[in-house]
């Protein structure tokens, strides 16, 4: 096993609905140390950098406008397996596909607007720790 640090952030629907408490406790709770975070507003410039993989679909502009609503938490996670860990335990990004159990499955209602963001391996951990913790 080993040690790994993820980047995860609460997205505004979660802060909005006054959810971050819940989702803090379960990541703690699962045995993960959130060692930074900090609330952000995010904009336009870092939104396409973070989501440059998507920027030309037809839904960025939604993606864009939901983001920019409010703030967000971003955190660094660290524990065991860390960057798997908090993806099972933050559950599949379309909520319909998100089992009971997990953040998704619990508390997002729709896949616009799916509580948590979760680096999806160490290498996207780095550059996203880096992008957000300059």
């Amino acid at each position: 096993m080993a040690i790994e640090k993820t980047f995860i952030m609460l997205k505004p629907d979660c802060i909005k609905r006054g959810l971050m408490g819940q989702v803090i406790s379960r990541i703690e709770n699962k045995g993960y140390k959130i060692i930074d975070a900090k609330m952000i507003m995010l904009n336009e410039a870092i939104l396409h950098e973070h989501y440059a993989h998507i920027a030309d679909r037809p839904f960025f502009p939604d993606i864009l406008k939901y983001m920019t609503s409010g703030a967000v938490l971003a955190m660094i996670v660290e524990g065991e397996n860390a960057v798997k860990g908090m993806r099972i335990l933050m559950g599949a990004t379309k909520f319909e596909e998100a089992t009971s159990g997990t953040i998704r499955g619990d508390y997002a209602f729709c896949t616009s607007e799916n509580i948590i963001h979760g680096s999806d391996s160490l290498e996207n951990a780095e550059i996203e720790i880096k992008r957000f913790f300059k």
